[in-house]
């Protein structure tokens, strides 16, 4: 776990919490928002230390420390969510954890990560703790969907807005996790600033799925109906990673609309797939190019207002092969 000075990157949101704590200043709760995976429950976790090390530094090395490293620390609560969804008996225990006086610490500190999982319930729940703080309390939202939360539970928080690491952020720390330079540089434009994409335990999803995947998109046609309807109940029974990949298709997909108008090939993200992208930016023109394009961007959004994935990845791949 890191501490403060260890994190690379998010300079500002550092200052700022660091003066907050300072000049004894801390808001009751925040909502740390931004992109998936570029360090916002490190920064929690990292401000938690901040907070309970008896020497004041977060040192990472004391009994506090590791046990917060640990998560079995008894003054710092983690909410996360069960099948995809917070339910409201995981807020009902926190807030009688929290009717209690911390054990150890001067405070509770509560991390809910992904706090746009929160279920309406919950949510509701939850607004009643952020209404009516206890002394004693700070709280943690994290979220990369802000936009999902109640206007009240925003409302009720104060938003620390965090931004995707920089290339040259990532490509430092890649430099010490990944011996190719080419598969370097093709994880820095896929994983767009995202350190948890990049090192996590799914990375291939970005390097052999996302080629295997491409491919069989470029072996269908309408006439391969069965096929078609055997990738859609594939790719929809992925619920956990069809979001990902939804997106990295965006990504190819964008790379044939930018070939199509004879955009330059620097501009490609997906360049180890260059030639088949070509072919098909030739086979499409730039007005299918962008029809298809728009197909995915609907199909990515419906994602998270409708729960038929199966009838959603049926008709986007209608419209990939049409």
């Amino acid at each position: 776990m890191s501490s403060f000075s260890q994190i690379i990157g998010h300079e500002r949101q550092k200052h700022l919490l660091r003066q907050a704590w300072q000049h004894q200043r801390l808001a009751h709760a925040y909502l740390f928002s931004g992109p998936a995976g570029i360090g916002k429950r490190l920064m929690a976790l990292a401000l938690a230390r901040l907070l309970f090390c008896p020497s004041g530094t977060g040192c990472g090395q004391c009994p506090v420390c590791r046990r917060i490293d640990h998560n079995n620390h008894p003054d710092l609560h983690l909410v996360e969510p069960v099948d995809g969804q917070i339910l409201i008996e995981a807020i009902r225990t926190l807030q009688q954890q929290l009717a209690l006086r911390p054990y150890e610490a001067d405070r509770h500190i509560v991390l809910i990560d992904d706090a746009h999982l929160l279920n309406s319930s919950a949510a509701n729940a939850l607004l009643k703790t952020l209404e009516e703080p206890p002394g004693s309390c700070l709280l943690l939202l994290i979220s990369s969907q802000p936009q999902q939360l109640l206007d009240t539970i925003r409302s009720r928080c104060q938003t620390l807005p965090f931004n995707r690491l920089g290339t040259g952020q990532i490509s430092q720390i890649l430099q010490q996790q990944i011996a190719d330079p080419e598969q370097r540089e093709l994880l820095i434009r896929l994983t767009e600033g995202s350190l948890t994409r990049a090192l996590g335990s799914d990375h291939e999803l970005y390097l052999q799925r996302r080629r295997s995947l491409f491919a069989q998109l470029s072996r269908l046609s309408p006439q391969t109906i069965v096929p078609l309807l055997e990738l859609a109940e594939e790719l929809a029974g992925d619920k956990e990673q069809l979001p990902e990949l939804l997106g990295l298709l965006l990504s190819c997909y964008r790379d044939v609309f930018i070939l199509a108008h004879q955009g330059a090939a620097a501009l490609v993200i997906n360049r180890d797939l260059l030639d088949p992208l070509t072919r098909l930016a030739h086979q499409c023109g730039p007005q299918r190019a962008g029809h298809r394009l728009a197909a995915l961007l609907q199909a990515h959004s419906q994602l998270l207002t409708t729960a038929n994935r199966q009838l959603i990845m049926e008709n986007l791949l209608i419209r990939l092969v049409s």
